[in-house]
Formats: structure tokens, sequence, C-alpha cells
């Protein structure tokens, strides 16, 4: 699982944090955590994008092949109603298999979001002073929007910034990698 780092260090410092004075430091790297698990998710939530894409083109692909094998059929073109058979097996397993990949996707998004959410829980049962709850038993509030406390408005905050962070980061790394294709292609 993605997380299981993360949730090996929320885990750590949620054991570790015995004493009040020690609260703030653990909540502030729980929070750098939690920050890390977010970002996480939205890489899962591409990457889910991304082949959910390339599942709409292999099918897109599949009912390509099968109206040539058809259209084929009906002139009696025997060569190319083979070449279709074959084009429409090798698509028609990569459907197969984008499927499962999504599938499988799916879940590992669905899971490390129930994560996500109660590692949430926890930094807010943390920041409130309270003990922590541990496992699935504690209460899960993946967006922490209903929190009213200052420390919640600072961690979307951070969360929102890094997001926007890395998003311009991602703007211009293929900003830069257009401009590199562009001045190859040019000869410069």
């Amino acid at each position: 699982m993605v997380f299981d780092g993360f949730r090996r260090s929320f885990e750590d410092l949620l054991n570790r944090a015995t004493r009040p004075e020690e609260r703030r430091v653990v909540a502030a790297r729980m929070k750098e955590t939690l920050v890390q698990a977010r970002i996480g998710l939205d890489d899962l939530r591409t990457g889910l994008e991304k082949s959910r894409q390339r599942l709409a083109l292999e099918e897109r692909e599949l009912e390509t092949v099968r109206r040539r094998k058809q259209l084929a059929e009906g002139i009696k073109d025997r060569e190319t109603v083979d070449i279709a058979t074959k084009y429409e097996e090798m698509h028609a397993q990569r459907v197969d298999v984008a499927r499962q990949k999504i599938a499988a996707q799916e879940a590992e998004l669905s899971l490390a979001e129930r994560d996500v959410g109660e590692m949430a829980a926890q930094l807010k049962t943390v920041m409130s002073g309270a003990d922590a709850p541990h496992g699935p038993a504690a209460a899960i509030d993946p967006g922490m929007e209903t929190d009213e406390r200052p420390e919640a408005a600072d961690l979307r905050s951070e969360i929102d910034s890094l997001g926007r962070a890395r998003a311009t980061a991602d703007r211009e790394a293929d900003a830069a990698r257009r401009l590199d294709e562009l001045k190859r292609r040019m000869g410069k």
C-alpha cells in the first residue's frame, strides 16, 4: 500500500506523544505527514484518471478493429479478416487488463482515503489535547471542513498551498519539456 510508510510514521508519532509539551512538536510532524499523504492521494487519483483514459482509447481501438473486420468479411477479404482477428484479440486483452488495473486502483484509492481520514481524525484528537484513539475505531473526518479550530485552518491552508505549488511545478516542468522537444525538432 502506498501509505504504509506514512501510516507507520504517524503511528510512531502518536505512540511517542505522551507529555503535553511534546504535543505541539508531534502535531507539526503529523501535519506534515498528513500533507504528504494527501498529495499521495492526488497522485493516486491522477493515475486512476490516466488509466481510465487509456481504457477508453483501447475500447475505441477495439471497436475500430471490429468494424474493419466486419467490412473485410463483407467483401470476403480473408487476409484482412485474419489480421483484424489478430488485432481484435490483442485489443480485447488490453481492455481486460486495463479494466482489472482500474479496479485495483479504485480499491487502493478507497483504502488510502480511509487511511488519510483516520490520520486526520487522529491529528484532530492530538491537537485537541486528548489521547489519540488508534486503529479503525478512530473517528474519521477526511476533509476536516467542519472543524473551526485555527490549527485545522492552518492545516487546510498548508495543504492547499502545497497543492498549488505542486501544480505550478508540474506546469513548469511540462512547459520545459515541451520547449526542449520543440528545440530538438527545430535542431537547436
